[in-house]
């Protein structure tokens, strides 16, 4: 184990910023830097085989036969692993072509706060909460899990709760403070999010930290512990606000669509949308995040939804919500640009409505005749022209048993060759 984890430190060393370790057949050992991939030269080792990395691959997993049965039966495992005393990592295995790929994230030591970060203020009044659903979402590596964490670091420094976490793997490890966290590993300590779930509910905890919604049976769990006074933290893959109640809403039956409408417009307290974006200056990433918590107006948009003929828009609330603590996306990528902090193109590339925010960091309302007349431009850009609509089809050459029959013996011949 010395060597592999040599190996590690070594290619932490490239730089402070290295978030994950990369190890595939038929590249060099690889770290990403501020969300860029970079190939580490070492010695003895250029494009890594198939044996390497299955080699790698059984050095991590040290023997634990139930990680091996899932590999096996599965293709992917998620498992963690840690350098004493010094870093320690979320990794997964994954087969691909018949070898094994491995992506280890390095996850930082201790847990940060929401202020390290740089997370908006009002995430920490999360830690308020006595009861609901706090979802924080976004797409693979924007630090959702971070985020938790220093939700519940806040929780743990202030209140003194019974907490829970279920997660797979472990990252942060908390320690006990002015609360008593117990951390649940999937594999290790139970078998699957909803066991543990429902399980928790007979551990009297005050808070309930799961890793994922992955599936109805655990989110029919969560909404039920939500409803009889737990506080339950999630994370789900989606992009923004409104993709994350139509996410929430799609997992149950269409028969049952307005009663979790319902149900979850009740349940619901905050929904923290993250995306990472790159600084200016090239000195890592930002978190940009929409914001969206429970007032009358958003809980009776879940509840009835979205409907552009009546007005009833999750992105107008939140927009008009800012005093409430709410913020959208495009909100915020704007304020970083003014600021100096992202640059334009970038505000653009990661935005909601690029061509709206575009108009606004030109000074032009969207209501005007000349916002109008810019949006219906660039409205025409992304539409094909009309010759390009409908193409001829090329004719047809007559076929013989798949084979044009006009193609020559020589062609084929040349083919061959």
């Amino acid at each position: 184990m010395s060597q592999i984890n040599q190996l590690f430190e070594f290619m932490l060393s490239q730089s402070p910023n290295v978030s994950d370790l990369n190890f595939s057949v038929g590249k060099a050992p690889q770290v990403e830097i501020n969300g860029q991939l970079k190939e580490v030269p070492i010695r003895g080792m250029g494009k890594l085989s198939a044996y390497q990395t299955e080699q790698i691959a059984l050095a991590l997993i040290r023997d634990d036969r139930h990680l091996l049965q899932k590999l096996f039966r599965q293709g992917s495992v998620d498992l963690s692993y840690s350098i004493p005393g010094k870093t320690r990592f979320r990794v997964n295995i994954f087969s691909q072509r018949g070898t094994y790929s491995i992506v280890l994230r390095v996850i930082p030591n201790g847990v940060p706060t929401v202020e390290e970060l740089g997370l908006p203020p009002q995430i920490n009044q999360i830690a308020e909460e006595r009861n609901g659903i706090v979802l924080v979402t976004g797409p693979t590596g924007n630090g959702k899990s971070t985020t938790l964490a220093a939700i519940i670091n806040r929780i743990n420094e202030d209140k003194a709760y019974h907490i829970v976490t279920i997660e797979d793997p472990l990252e942060y490890l908390h320690r006990h403070k002015k609360s008593t966290i117990n951390q649940r590993e999937l594999g290790a300590d139970v078998p699957s999010f909803s066991l543990a779930l429902r399980a928790a509910l007979r551990q009297a905890p005050k808070v309930i930290l799961v890793g994922e919604m992955r599936d109805l049976e655990t989110t029919e769990i969560a909404l039920e512990a939500a409803e009889t006074g737990h506080l339950v933290l999630s994370t789900l893959h989606t992009i923004d606000a409104s993709k994350t109640v139509d996410r929430i809403i799609g997992i149950f039956p269409k028969n049952e669509e307005q009663q979790i409408r319902t149900r979850f417009s009740q349940t619901f307290k905050w929904i923290v949308c993250q995306r990472l974006v790159p600084r200016a200056d090239g000195k890592g990433r930002l978190a940009v995040c929409e914001i969206m918590r429970s007032t009358p107006r958003t809980r009776e948009y879940i509840q009835k939804g979205e409907s552009e003929k009546e007005g009833r828009s999750l992105l107008d609330a939140i927009q008009d919500g800012s005093l409430d603590g709410m913020q959208s996306f495009d909100m915020e990528l704007e304020r970083l640009w003014k600021e100096g902090m992202i640059t334009k193109e970038i505000a653009l590339s990661y935005a909601t409505n690029a061509p709206n925010l575009s108009l606004r960091m030109s000074g032009i309302s969207a209501t005007t005749a000349e916002g109008k007349r810019f949006l219906e431009e660039q409205v025409k850009k992304s539409e094909p022209k009309a010759e390009e609509k409908k193409k001829p089809e090329p004719p047809q050459k007559a076929m013989v048993n798949d084979v044009p029959a006009d193609f020559s013996a020589a062609d084929i011949k040349d083919l061959m060759e």
